[in-house]
């Protein structure tokens, strides 16, 4: 074990073991709750110092993680087992070879990443549904929504009016109240008046 911790902290491994130690910590406060991965809750959109390199689409933590630990395992591999390179050229490698490495990990990474806007009860608006509940009024009531993907869900619905609407009746949704988490609907008869 003492050969480990001697490569661990001799040239150029060194440079990158406080920065491992860092993300180490990092992701652990991220494993406890304590930190989000994502920062604002969005990844890095290509622009900026990270999407010149090429390494931009994903949060700037992970691509930042991997470029770290890449390195810090080239440097390692390469001082342990390049005896005859010079150390410059073995840390220049480490970070090629990490830039390399992390470019690859972000392309495979942003293919599972979801594109485009988040989705909202807005997109809802103008679709129909098929109540569910016995009745719909005021304070009460669900129907089911197919979005235009095939995906459905159930959702409050309420209505305004006095309306017959009761399991199995075509309404359409209206309205979104935000605050109550419902829709308004509208028997579909009367919305195609």
């Amino acid at each position: 074990m003492g050969g480990f911790f001697e490569a661990v902290l001799s040239f150029p491994t060194v440079v990158f073991t406080p920065l491992l130690v860092v993300v180490i910590g990092y992701w652990l406060v991220v494993i406890v709750g304590g930190a989000d991965p994502d920062g604002d809750g969005a990844a890095d959109d290509g622009g900026g110092f990270l999407g010149f390199l090429g390494l931009g689409g994903v949060p700037a933590s992970v691509v930042l993680s991997l470029l770290v630990v890449f390195a810090w395992f080239g440097s390692l591999a390469g001082a342990e087992l390049l005896d005859m390179i010079p150390v410059a050229l073995v840390l220049a490698g480490a970070v090629a070879a990490a830039w390399i490495l992390t470019k690859v990990a972000v392309m495979a990474v942003k293919r599972f990443l979801p594109t485009g806007p988040e989705p909202s009860r807005a997109d809802f608006i103008g679709l129909t549904c098929v109540i569910r509940t016995g009745r719909v009024t005021r304070t009460f009531g669900q129907a089911e929504v197919h979005s235009p993907d095939g995906s459905s869900a159930i959702v409050q619905v309420r209505q305004a009016g006095d309306d017959d609407l009761r399991a199995g009746t075509t309404a359409l949704l209206y309205d979104v109240d935000p605050e109550g988490e419902f829709f308004w609907v509208i028997p579909s008869d009367i919305a195609n008046v």
